[in-house]
């Protein structure tokens, strides 16, 4: 369990409030709008309002006890820029900032953010690739290069066992596991047998996964 404070309860905010409610993680929840900290306040230890750019409430949350800050304003680069650098400031262990673009990125880089995250960047690569391409359920972006991805055996490998398409050394492509009625079952080796019941997660590069499954 981590203490965790939350700065911003928009839509994006929100979303993290829940989710790190059913983690059990302990969260302090901050905005300025009365409306948005009343919308979270079942679902986090603590909440306060007010605005995380002046740096006497900022301090006064004590920000150094928190392991995690996170700044999901995501309405006013501004205001999200200035509370990332007072954090930093102020000895926050960890910055975690929402960016919107390449060079609200840099930005936040170079004011206090410890990483960034762009939701909408993320959710749009997301949508792009799950719903244009016929083998793809789901997938994970490492980095730059390399991704985890959830695919549907094809037609050509059913029956087949995991050496008999050798997919490693023809495509340099790892099977992490395979998926059955939600479940996964990840002791893979080269006698596993693949049926049209199972998924398959698989990591390797980008370019290789594109070529490998048409993508």
């Amino acid at each position: 369990m981590k203490s965790v404070l939350l700065i911003g309860l928009g839509r994006f905010g929100r979303h993290i409030a829940y989710k790190l409610n059913e983690m059990n993680h302990e969260v302090m929840a901050v905005d300025k709008n009365e409306e948005r900290v009343s919308a979270v306040i079942d679902y986090v230890t603590s909440a306060q309002i007010g605005d995380c750019t002046k740096r006497e409430f900022l301090q006064s949350i004590g920000v150094r006890n928190f392991d995690i800050c996170i700044v999901a304003i995501g309405d006013n680069f501004q205001n999200s820029l200035e509370t990332t650098s007072l954090l930093e400031e102020l000895g926050a262990q960890k910055v975690v900032a929402r960016a919107a673009r390449d060079v609200h990125a840099k930005f936040l880089l170079r004011n206090g953010a410890d990483e960034v995250v762009y939701p909408e960047k993320q959710l749009a690569s997301w949508t792009a690739i799950r719903y244009t391409s016929d083998h793809i359920l789901d997938y994970i972006e490492l980095d730059g290069d390399f991704a985890i991805f959830e695919v549907t055996i094809p037609k050509t490998w059913i029956g087949k066992t995991v050496g008999k398409i050798d997919i490693r050394k023809r495509y340099n492509i790892n099977i992490m596991a395979l998926k059955r009625n939600g479940k996964l079952y990840p002791d893979i080796s080269p006698d596993t047998i693949l049926d049209e019941t199972n998924t398959m997660l698989v990591l390797g590069e980008y370019s290789n996964i594109q070529k490998c499954f048409h993508i």
